[in-house]
């Protein structure tokens, strides 16, 4: 059988970046913070209708949250690119010849010859004067884009997604164990993300679940220390 060109090529994971970053931000929070508000009521409660309301509610409310959060702050993002792709269509109407000349200056800096250099520049300013220096000049291109309703989608699900997990702890667990539980499962529920991300994203696993793991524990620690200081006793 032959291969075409493309299966030749190295993936590069750095173009799922962008949603990688917000499924495993929100899957993250999710099951972060539905299981500390889970863990918070069970402690205070030996009943499982206000831990599972508690957990429904928190669930909900962090999803949407998420999403609305994601997408006000990439749309802002997306906004400055706008603003930045318009003043370059204005400096390359008004000042090409400088525009020509601030191309050819960054391809000498990565290591071309004057001449090499303001030779790329003309081509490629002749193919696509605009393309070439938002590419080159700003450093936007269609991987590092913002796209607000990607992220939002995106955080909103994977949020959703990983608030699940302890929300199904919360409905078939003893009341009596809820809150160990409810711990275990979730370091369980971030070692198991962490795995996925790395893998997604061509990373080290090691690291990642390392990471997640330590981070989320240190979140759950400071919440039952909280929970402590209040008085909350969860034996």
């Amino acid at each position: 059988m032959v291969k075409k060109e493309d299966d030749y090529l190295a993936p590069h994971f750095v173009q799922r970046s962008n949603w990688l970053r917000a499924a495993v931000l929100g899957a993250n929070d999710g099951i972060l913070s539905t299981a500390s508000l889970a863990i918070g009521i069970a402690a205070a409660s030996q009943l499982r209708e206000p831990v599972v309301l508690a957990t429904v509610a928190g669930l909900v409310a962090g999803a949407l949250s998420m999403a609305a959060g994601e997408y006000v702050s990439v749309s802002s993002q997306t906004d400055i690119e706008k603003a930045d792709i318009d003043r370059e269509k204005q400096e390359l109407k008004e000042t090409p010849e400088l525009e020509l000349e601030r191309l050819a200056e960054i391809y000498r800096k990565r290591g071309l010859k004057e001449e090499t250099a303001m030779t790329v520049a003309k081509e490629l300013t002749g193919h696509d004067a605009l393309g070439a220096h938002l590419r080159d000049e700003l450093g936007l291109n269609e991987i590092s884009q913002a796209k607000p309703i990607q992220a939002a989608f995106t955080s909103c699900g994977s949020f959703a997604l990983g608030g699940v997990l302890p929300l199904l702890v919360t409905l078939f667990m003893p009341m009596k164990f809820m809150e160990y539980s409810l711990y275990v499962f979730s370091i369980i529920f971030l070692i198991m993300l962490g795995i996925i991300a790395a893998r997604t994203g061509g990373s080290n696993i090691k690291k990642a679940v390392i990471r997640i793991t330590f981070w989320g524990t240190v979140a759950m620690g400071l919440t039952a220390f909280v929970g402590y200081l209040f008085g909350v006793n969860p034996g």
